[in-house]
Formats: C-alpha cells, sequence, structure tokens
C-alpha cells in the first residue's frame, strides 16, 4: 500500500506534467479530486475561485499573495479562453497599459465579451473580473499579447479609451502615445468613425509629448475630410521629456515619463541640500562609523536574521568562514560579510562623488562591483553558482506582497543605461536620491540584492548633495514598503519622498536610529 508521501509524490507528477503543458490556471475538471484534496492541503496549489487553482509554494505563509500576483496575468488569460473562447478582449483603458508595458496587477480587471453577463468575479487578494457585455472588436483590430491576452491593437484602444484615463495614468498614456510611429496609424479608425472630439483630444495628448507633425496631420486630415475638430490636451500637465521618433521601446519611455512626473514632488518635501562637505575625511569616518546600525537595518529588511553582534564579528576580522563552519554555512553570516565588503566599495565611490565626479557615472561605473562584493562570500562558500554574479538577471523575478511586475529581463538590459543617463543628467541631488533608489528597485535588475543596492545608491547619491548617511529603520519597514508599492504600483511618489524627506531630516539633526539592545 501507497504511504502518504508516496501519495503526495504521485499527485505532484500530475500537477508538473499540468504545469508542463503550459496550464497556470488549473480547473478542478484537469485533477481528480485526491489529487486535488492532497495539493491542496500541503500547499502545492491555492484556490482562486470555485474550481480554479493556481500552483503554490507550501512555505508561503497564509495570506501570501505573491504566487497569485506572479499567476495573475496568466490565469487571467486561460480563465477568460476557457470561458469565452475566442470571444473577448480587454477594455480598450487596460489595452493601453499593457501595450505600455505597465504590467502591475489591477484591483479590477475589466473584459468586454459578446457572452458576458455584465457582473463581477471576484478572485484573491481584492481583486476582481469585470464582464461587460459588449460587441466583440474586428479579428483585424485585436492582438494576443505575451500571456496569451487579447488586446485592442494599440491605435483602437487610444481612440476608444476615456478621456479621464489620460489625467489617471500620464504615464502609461504618454508611453503608448510616443509607441504611435505615424498618424496614419490613428488617422483610419479616427475617420472610420467620425470621433471629431477624440480627435481633437489625441490632436492635444500628441502635441504634450513633442509630437506637433502626428497632431498637425490629425487635425488637417480631419478637416479636410469636414469634421470640425477643437484640440484639447487631456493631460493634467506639459511634458518636458523629449522623445525621439526613434525610441518606440515602451519600457525606456515609461521610465524617462516617471522620472519628469516625479521630480517636483520630491523637490517640495525634501530639505535643502547642504551642499558637498569641505571635510572629506570627516563625512567618510561618519559613513564608517554607522556600518553596524546600516547593516543591522538594512539586512533585517531583507528578512535576514542578524544581530548586532554578528556583524561586529565580521567588521572586526573574527567572522573566520575556514575554521569554523557555523561560520561557512551560515546563511545570515554569508549575507553580513558580503554587505561589509559591499559597504567598503560603496564607500570608494562616495569619495569619488565627493571629490566632485559626476554621481551617476560612478554608480553606472561601481554599482556592479556593489553587487559582486555584496554576493563573493555566498560564491566562496558554495551557497551560489559563481554564474549568479554574471551580471543583471536573465529571468523573470517577482516582489514578495507586491502588485508591481517588474520588466522582463530583455527589457532590463534596455532600461539600466537610460536609468544611469537619467541620474547623470539630473541637477537635483534629491531627486538623485529619491528616483535614484526607487526607479532602480521598480527595474529590479538582479535576482537578488536590489533592496540593499537601491539603499546604497540612495545613500551615494545624498553624498552628492551634502546630505548625510541616512539609515532606513527596519522598524519603519512596513510604511517604507508601503511607499514603495504605492509608487510602483499608483505612480504616487509622494509618500516615498515625504518618508525618505523624514528619514534625511533626523539624520541631519542626529535624530536617527540606534541599535537594539
Amino acid at each position: 500500500m501507497a504511504t502518504a508521501s508516496e501519495k503526495l509524490a504521485q499527485s505532484l507528477e500530475m500537477l508538473k506534467a499540468l504545469q508542463e503543458q503550459g496550464h497556470i490556471a488549473i480547473h478542478s475538471s484537469l485533477l481528480g479530486r485526491l489529487h486535488r484534496e492532497r495539493l491542496l492541503k500541503s500547499g502545492f496549489i491555492k484556490e482562486v475561485m470555485k474550481g480554479w487553482y493556481i500552483p503554490a509554494r507550501p512555505d508561503e505563509t497564509a495570506g501570501e499573495s505573491t504566487a497569485w500576483y506572479a499567476s495573475f496575468w496568466h490565469f487571467c488569460a486561460e480563465y477568460l479562453n476557457s470561458r469565452f473562447k475566442a470571444a473577448w478582449n480587454l477594455s480598450p483603458e487596460d489595452s493601453v497599459k499593457l501595450h505600455a508595458e505597465n504590467r502591475t496587477v489591477p484591483r479590477q480587471l475589466i473584459v468586454r465579451s459578446p457572452k458576458a453577463k455584465n457582473y463581477i468575479t471576484h478572485l484573491i487578494h481584492d481583486t476582481s473580473l469585470l464582464e461587460i457585455k459588449a460587441v466583440l472588436a474586428r479579428k483585424e483590430n485585436i492582438v494576443i499579447h505575451q500571456d496569451g491576452l487579447r488586446l485592442f491593437a494599440l491605435p483602437i484602444a487610444l481612440v476608444q479609451c476615456s478621456e479621464s484615463f489620460y489625467r489617471q495614468y500620464p504615464a502609461d498614456a504618454r508611453t503608448a502615445l510616443a509607441m504611435i510611429r505615424d498618424a496614419s496609424e490613428v488617422l483610419n479608425p479616427l475617420l472610420e468613425g467620425g470621433h471629431s472630439t477624440i480627435a481633437g483630444r489625441l490632436a492635444g495628448a500628441f502635441r504634450n509629448i513633442g509630437r506637433r507633425q502626428i497632431a498637425d496631420e490629425i487635425l488637417n486630415t480631419m478637416r479636410i475630410a469636414g469634421y470640425t475638430v477643437r484640440e484639447a490636451d487631456p493631460f493634467n500637465a506639459p511634458s518636458h521629456v523629449i522623445i525621439s521618433s526613434r525610441e518606440r521601446s515602451p519600457y525606456i519611455n515609461r521610465i524617462r515619463f516617471m522620472w519628469q512626473s516625479m521630480r517636483e514632488p520630491v523637490i517640495e518635501f525634501f530639505p535643502p541640500a547642504p551642499g558637498l562637505p569641505k571635510d572629506i575625511k570627516g563625512y567618510m569616518r561618519q559613513v564608517s562609523d554607522k556600518f553596524v546600525l546600516d547593516a543591522y537595518n538594512s539586512l533585517s529588511i531583507e528578512g535576514y536574521r542578524v544581530s548586532p553582534a554578528l556583524i561586529e564579528r565580521v567588521r572586526t576580522g573574527k567572522w573566520n568562514p575556514e575554521e569554523d563552519e557555523e561560520d561557512r554555512n551560515h546563511r545570515n553570516a554569508m549575507a553580513a560579510r558580503g554587505y561589509w565588503q559591499a559597504y567598503q566599495v560603496v564607500q570608494k565611490s562616495i569619495k569619488d562623488i565627493l571629490k566632485g565626479i559626476d554621481a551617476g557615472r560612478v554608480a553606472d561605473r561601481d554599482h556592479s562591483t556593489w553587487y559582486r562584493e555584496m554576493f563573493a562570500p555566498s560564491i566562496t562558500a558554495g551557497i551560489l553558482k559563481a554564474q549568479d554574479l554574471a551580471g543583471y538577471r536573465n529571468g523573470p523575478v517577482y516582489i514578495r506582497h507586491s502588485m508591481h511586475v517588474t520588466p522582463n529581463h530583455e527589457a532590463v538590459r534596455d532600461v539600466m543605461p537610460v536609468f544611469f543617463e537619467l541620474l547623470s543628467d539630473e541637477t537635483n541631488p534629491a531627486v538623485r536620491s529619491v528616483l535614484g533608489h526607487f526607479i532602480f528597485v521598480y527595474i529590479h535588475p538582479y535576482f537578488d540584492g536590489n533592496g540593499r543596492i537601491g539603499r546604497f545608491l540612495m545613500n551615494a547619491m545624498l553624498a552628492s548633495g551634502g546630505y548625510p548617511w541616512t539609515i532606513v529603520p527596519m522598524e519603519k519597514r512596513t510604511t517604507y514598503m508601503a511607499a514603495l508599492e504605492q509608487a510602483s504600483v499608483e505612480q504616487n511618489i509622494e509618500p516615498f519622498a515625504r518618508f525618505l524627506a523624514g528619514l534625511v531630516k533626523d539624520s541631519l539633526t542626529g535624530k536617527g536610529p540606534s541599535l537594539p539592545k
């Protein structure tokens, strides 16, 4: 008779076969009752709605959302294909967001189908599907996006999306508009539908992002066709980002538009920069003195179980992995040692910045060294493989508890040079600090260590304005992560700017955190 472990192994084989067939949304009909109950009880699947499941990890804590957010888009596509076959597509607004590569998990995804029944299907973690009964778009006006999602083609989506969309999601709207190469792409649906009001809105939107030629062609063509068109800018504010007509990457344009739109709130809340210190040795001595406190808080934020005593052993050289097996195999000790090594090279970078070398260029030059030093002890101990230090990630990565879906790994190599270009071109050190940290973790270029590198980057940029080394306290982790989430998901940088500004003010007045007793 098979043991409980053997029975679970059989069920896992069944789950593995379904995953190899491409199933993310797993209907109960694909699993027998016994397999389903075993996998559900052991935590290898999670119920999303009655009769539908997703693969999960048994080590996830109760209420953990990571598996769901990582599976969301695949699940929705598979579920909707099962429900409506090919007779569905996402709303114009959701289509524009996905064309602009905003893959943030929405609270509610809107679906149109002639088979819809105009009701809401509630999913887990406060997400839902709203299905609206509507005539299906023509086949040539639908494109299949990644994950199998059925979207309005971009020109059709721009013509059909609401006026309020431009004010609510300006980065998405501008990113999508920048992907249009020629006025003819939107003129066909405008003329076919006689959309004179929408033509005026699109003309104003294109002019807002500096595409005057497309705006003029829309107005002139519609007027020649006999329509009265009044141009109206649907955005709340002008755009100062100059987008090359040759650059159509949504990721690159998104980063540029986000940076431009987020600058002013940062400047508003941050204290004035003290300026580069004359006493560089004194500044660097203060940075060095904060190592134990900084390491304790930064590593604790990332979930490592470290103590001031362990970090002090690392700092003083009493950590001995060659002779002490506990040190050699201790994951937390490896993290502490790596943080010490990275801290040393970050200090060298800061010295160059204090000498007047461009901060963005220093970060571009040195950030990969920070990363390598951070994980070198784990490589030496055999916990990680040497190829893990090869550079930026070569696959997807998901942030725990976050609705933000990071750019795909191909895009990382496109956007990182632009990110450092923005850092270098930025004139305000407060903006360099806040957006340097935020945009770095938004991109999430590495499989691991992004938060720690992001905080190193923040402090290097703070040094460029003479601000003191600033520590994010472990006890404020919830506020810190919530502010980052709001910036990533809602494109609202204000809470994060306020949070970091408060920490910097505390550092300036000597009210920073202290070590636990």
